[in-house]
């Protein structure tokens, strides 16, 4: 009998602790602004209650950068992807302390969210900003950013919608560059790497990383608008 492979996971349920007010977040403030995975495309229209650009953040951490973006940005709509239980219950809970409408979580995979739950042409950007680097040789197919990933997400986007990227890791942002240049539907917006546009808040992570003499490097890439 041949047993079917398990799929090549690009994170790891790492069992960090859940604080009280992590926990009570996700058991009363999911329901409220969570949707559950499912395998029919999401209605955003419905679920956001209105009309307006869509942008998806893929492992957002604690999120902090989703909620301080929404926060600055309310005519556009955030559709957050984490499965880690903290940082979920964390972004929950600033949702409501900074009463943000314009936010919805979804804790699963989030490469199953854009395949089933996402539908063609329905978003206006994605951010994917420092993704695990996986900086073990023989774990950089655990990589998130690879061209199956970027050809499924660029189907996702709308004509004209972008995809930006940042990580602190040297090789996987020359891997990041070099798949995403390679992605026919999609178009750099500089000459290699972008700079820091003025609008992407600093993480905790991120600034802990410059602290210790990380770079960061960003990638911004275009749906084109000339492409079906």
């Amino acid at each position: 009998m041949n047993t079917p492979r398990r799929p090549i996971r690009s994170y790891v349920l790492r069992q960090g602790r859940v604080t009280d007010a992590q926990r009570r977040a996700c058991e009363t403030l999911l329901p409220r602004f969570g949707m559950p995975f499912s395998r029919e495309p999401l209605d955003l229209d419905r679920v956001f209650g209105r009309v307006a650009p869509r942008v998806l953040e893929i492992g957002f951490g604690m999120g902090e950068t989703t909620a301080r973006t929404a926060a600055q940005h309310p005519e556009i709509d955030y559709l957050g992807t984490e499965v880690h239980t903290p940082g979920v219950g964390s972004l929950l809970n600033r949702i409501v302390e900074l009463g943000l409408a314009n936010i919805r979580v979804i804790q699963h995979d989030a490469v199953e969210v854009l395949r089933d739950m996402i539908a063609p042409a329905a978003l206006d950007g994605v951010h994917v900003f420092f993704p695990d680097p996986w900086p073990k040789k023989r774990h950089h197919k655990r990589r998130l950013i690879q061209p199956p990933f970027i050809a499924l997400l660029a189907s996702r986007m709308k004509r004209g919608g972008y995809l930006h990227v940042a990580t602190d890791w040297e090789d996987y942002a020359n891997q990041i560059l070099e798949v995403l240049s390679a992605e026919p539907l999609l178009v750099n917006t500089a000459d290699g790497f972008a700079p820091r546009p003025a609008w992407r808040p600093q993480t905790k992570f991120e600034s802990r990383g410059l602290r210790l003499g990380h770079r960061v490097w960003d990638v911004v890439f275009r749906r084109r608008p000339d492409e079906a």
